[in-house]
Formats: structure tokens, C-alpha cells, sequence
């Protein structure tokens, strides 16, 4: 991910780092809540600890956690990568990966196979 555009910036233009920073890190967020989904079919006890609200259940904690890694895991990233300019074709290849990698761990298909066996 350290990869840097072998083109020259044009004078005055903005550092693609930070706008790399805001797609991980929403790549992050995601596979962060596709991961809870599927911890909390595979454990009762961590589907009672992601249970912040008894009328909202679980999903309470999997979206407040999963929009605080978002936030925690933007905020670094925008650190690290502000006067960076990686190769954009790089960050939507990685930020492509962890969309995937989310949408498989909050298909229903997938986490249920970690459900225990009734």
C-alpha cells in the first residue's frame, strides 16, 4: 500500500493520501462489522456483549463498534497517509478486496455456517 504514482503531481494539486485514507478506512469499518456479524452467530456470549440496547439487540453493538473502528482506523490512516500520494489504482484495488471481504462475512450463508449446532 506504500506505493507511490510514478507520475509527477502537477504544482498546487492535493496528495491523493488522504482521499486513500477515507476508502480503507471504509473498507476497514466494514470488514470490522461483517466480522462482529459472524463472531456473534459463532458465540452467545459475544452476541450478549454486542447487545447495547435490549430493543435493538446485537446489531447495536456490531454498528456502534464497527463506525468507531471506521472513525479510529480513518483518523490513523489520515495521519499516516496525508502527504502521500499512492497510486490510486493500488487503493481501489485494496479498497475493493475489503468491500468483498465485508459482504462475505455478512452474507447470511456464510455466517451461519458458524452457528452451534441445535
Amino acid at each position: 500500500m506504500a506505493e507511490t504514482s510514478t507520475m509527477e503531481r502537477p504544482s498546487g494539486s492535493k496528495p491523493f493520501g488522504p482521499v486513500a485514507a477515507a476508502f480503507l478506512a471504509a473498507g476497514v469499518g466494514g470488514v470490522v462489522l461483517g466480522a462482529l456479524t459472524t463472531l456473534a452467530e459463532a458465540s452467545e456470549g459475544i452476541k450478549d456483549a454486542l447487545d447495547l440496547n435490549s430493543r435493538v439487540g446485537p446489531l447495536s453493538g456490531k454498528t456502534i463498534f464497527a463506525v468507531a473502528a471506521w472513525l479510529v482506523a480513518w483518523a490513523i490512516l489520515h495521519v499516516a497517509m496525508k502527504d502521500k500520494d499512492p497510486a490510486p489504482r493500488t487503493i481501489f484495488i485494496w479498497t475493493g478486496v475489503l468491500y468483498a471481504v465485508a459482504v462475505l462475512l455478512t452474507f447470511p450463508i456464510f455466517f451461519q455456517l458458524f452457528a452451534p449446532a441445535e
